[in-house]
């Protein structure tokens, strides 16, 4: 018993209560959260949430952890979850912010507007101090860098001293501003009557940042008179847009692969890649839409997707490779991240990616070996772009910026940070010979370890002052938390919908971003198969967070 009591409690002659203690309590909250997160009633369970009311839980009974080991434990996973989001997104993310970015940046602004004055009235409604509604405000948007800067800028204002009760409206308003979004994105579901199949279907192909994020293949007949003799190279040029022709049929005859100096003669039928907004125009301007299915099931034609494995190819663009002519094939798209890209000459190789090559099994064969197209290489993970960016992260993070006629410097913070240097790297990582790639599974671990570590890190904080201050009558912030939380996610989502015509899994994404609140993503990428949560998340975050930060010192220096 004196052993288990030990484990559980912590000994005071060790540090932290001892190493066996603070590993045996973590995990414990994170095995013990996920398995209640797990359960449902009525159809919704808490999913990853679980592990942040284990955590009040044992908290409150004293299991707990040295604040220093919980508070690094809290960042680090925290830095570890929205570090992955950025390097699955970043391949995707400047192509979705070009095109469609602005739109889904302006609703997280209105999301953020609506919070502070959301906020702002309750302030003047209840006649709390500011202190405590930033720290409401901070829990209800499930901010910490926010907390961290209304704590600091007081502190600056009053010469080094401390109001607890930030700290504590922020604990408090934390577990239902967390359970809050995820319900009022499953009441957007019900109350805006979303076709959940149709939605799925749709996902990632609504909106204009995400149309050029896809491809679609058809068979055009060559009927315009204009584009008889020109070459697939002039053709591009006319049409200033973005194909890839697959193969050509002549008078009937067999299939035969196309590259850029092959000429076009009308009765000839081509087999097309492109972007589905490009697709409409090619059409107008070559011919007709034919039945594709006599070029596509040619047997003399082959097509098969292959990994890129290879090192030395990443970064090289297509035209560099001259796979036509090395090895008699046809690159018609790349696969990257789960989306699809049209194989422009000018575009990037990187490790990871799997071109769709077409031709003879044998000149397939060879472009099989040039590419790599082993598995085994990419298993072994990449730590050094992962850890060197994470530093870099934290750097960029610390950096005060300045704004005028604020009298304290913002930070985008430990999150901020390495979210933003993650996206960088993954974009244009390639362009220096980094190697940015994980699998698919070697990133959901990452990101599955550290929104674990820090729900369990901020449960365990909570957990001392949470049950006092509801007794105490805090329970009534509680409320407040939640109207800060609800409202401007209900109206932003309504006006979304409606006037930015958002797919349905875009805008919880958005929507989560907007909040600063990993669990709501979470959730959100639980519901679809598709992207579209992560990289409205990805897309917004970043200007979500600096603003989340700026108003929360605002409010202080303005109202403290």
């Amino acid at each position: 018993m004196e052993l288990i009591e030990r484990l559980l409690f912590g000994s005071e002659s060790l540090w932290g209560g001892g190493v066996a203690h603070s590993v045996l309590i973590l995990a414990l909250v994170v095995a013990l959260g996920v398995m209640l997160g797990k359960l449902k009633v009525a159809g919704v369970s808490l999913g990853v949430t679980g592990i942040l009311f284990v955590g009040i839980a044992f908290s409150y009974f004293g299991m707990n952890v040295d604040e220093h080991l919980m508070h690094f434990l809290k960042e680090f996973g925290l830095i570890l979850f929205v570090y992955s989001i950025g390097l699955q997104v970043g391949p995707g993310f400047f192509s979705s912010f070009r095109k469609g970015g602005v739109t889904l940046n302006k609703l997280a602004v209105l999301v953020v507007a609506l919070g502070v004055a959301t906020t702002v009235a309750l302030y003047y409604i209840t006649g709390l101090s500011m202190t405590t509604m930033v720290g409401v405000m901070s829990g209800a948007v499930t901010n910490t860098p926010g907390l961290g800067a209304a704590q600091q800028a007081f502190s600056d204002m009053h010469t080094g001293a401390d109001a607890p009760d930030i700290a504590t409206g922020y604990a408090v308003a934390y577990p239902l501003g967390v359970v809050g979004a995820i319900l009022t994105l499953i009441g957007l579901r019900y109350l805006l009557r979303i076709d959940v199949k149709r939605e799925e279907a749709a996902a990632g192909q609504d909106s204009d940042a995400q149309k050029d994020l896809t491809t679609r293949r058809l068979s055009v007949e060559i009927v315009n008179a204009a584009v008889n003799g020109k070459t697939v190279a002039e053709i591009r040029d006319l049409a200033l847009r973005d194909f890839v022709i697959s193969r050509i049929s002549r008078g009937g005859g067999s299939p035969e692969l196309a590259d850029a100096s092959t000429a076009l003669h009308c009765g000839d039928r081509i087999l097309l890649i492109a972007a589905p907004r490009d697709v409409e125009a090619l059409v107008a301007l070559l011919g007709r839409e034919v039945d594709a299915e006599p070029m596509v099931h040619d047997k003399a034609m082959i097509s098969r997707r292959i990994l890129i494995t290879k090192p030395e190819l990443n970064g090289k663009t297509l035209s560099e490779l001259r796979v036509r002519s090395t090895c008699g094939v046809t690159i018609t798209r790349i696969n990257r991240s789960g989306i699809d890209l049209v194989a422009s000459g000018n575009l990037q190789l990187q490790i990871g990616d799997r071109v769709t090559v077409v031709g003879p099994e044998l000149s397939v064969a060879h472009a099989e070996r040039l590419f790599g197209n082993s598995l085994k290489r990419l298993n072994h993970p990449n730590l050094i772009p992962i850890f060197t960016g994470i530093a870099l992260g934290v750097l960029l993070g610390s950096i005060s910026f300045w704004i005028p006629g604020i009298p304290q410097p913002v930070k985008l913070g430990l999150a901020g940070g390495p979210l933003i240097v993650a996206i960088l790297i993954g974009r244009y990582g390639p362009h220096y010979k980094l190697v940015t790639y994980t699998t698919m599974s070697a990133n959901l671990m990452l990101r599955e370890v550290g929104i674990s570590l820090f729900l369990a890190g901020v449960g365990l904080g909570a957990g001392e002052e949470f049950v006092p201050t509801l007794a105490a009558g805090g329970y009534v912030w509680i409320a407040y938390g939640a109207v800060i939380t609800v409202v401007p996610l209900l109206l932003a989502g309504i006006f979304g919908r409606f006037y930015y015509k958002l797919n349905y899994y875009t805008l919880i994404g958005v929507l989560s971003g907007a909040s600063t609140n990993p669990p709501a993503l979470a959730y959100s990428a639980e519901q679809t198969s598709s992207d579209a949560p992560s990289v409205g998340y990805a897309t917004v975050y970043p200007l979500s967070m600096f603003l989340r930060v700026l108003a929360a010192q605002l409010l202080i220096l303005i109202f403290g």
